[in-house]
């Protein structure tokens, strides 16, 4: 199991791989290890657009998230089950989204570049993936509101730096 430390250190490294990516790409990027709350890296082209992007690490094949950050979920403490009340409205929708897969051994990094939204959508699907066969119903704790979206709900979106191009240039 990752300590604390290692989690932070594996987040660090995956900001500063999507800025060295960024920089390849010719644009200016800049990482605040962690010390704003909606955003990790700015992003800047040669005309001095600015935008925030959000990123997030992994070593495995998951990121960790919290089903009741993207949905409306009620409790039922008498019968221990979820009620999904549909989807959460979320702030900053558009914000742009990083999701780093490290590889091993320093190869094969893999980068998952979409909106904000996007993730949203990843995670209601993976929640509803591993809720609906349950009736709602956690297995262990049944307030647990855990949730892993994996690489393969994201596959539409891999390297796809364009998205933050195209943002730059809106």
């Amino acid at each position: 199991m990752p300590t604390a430390l290692s989690n932070k250190l594996v987040g660090q490294t995956g900001e500063y791989l999507v800025c060295a990516e960024l920089g390849r790409r010719g644009l200016i990027a800049t990482t605040f290890t962690g010390n704003v709350p909606e955003y990790d890296i700015l992003v800047c082209d040669d005309a001095l657009r600015t935008i925030p992007i959000q990123v997030k690490t992994t070593q495995g094949e998951t990121w960790p998230s919290q089903a009741d950050k993207w949905l409306d979920i009620e409790i039922d403490h008498q019968s221990k089950q979820q009620i999904n009340k549909g989807r959460k409205r979320i702030d900053h929708p558009s914000l742009i989204y990083v999701c780093v897969q490290l590889g091993k051994d320093r190869k094969g990094d893999r980068f998952f570049v979409c909106k904000k939204s996007d993730i949203q959508e990843a995670c209601i699907l993976s929640y509803k993936r591993w809720m609906d066969p349950k009736d709602w119903k956690r297995p262990k704790n049944f307030k647990s509101l855990d949730n892993r979206y994996h690489a393969t709900d994201l596959t539409q979106f891999e390297d796809n730096w364009e998205l933050i191009i195209q943002r730059l240039q809106e």
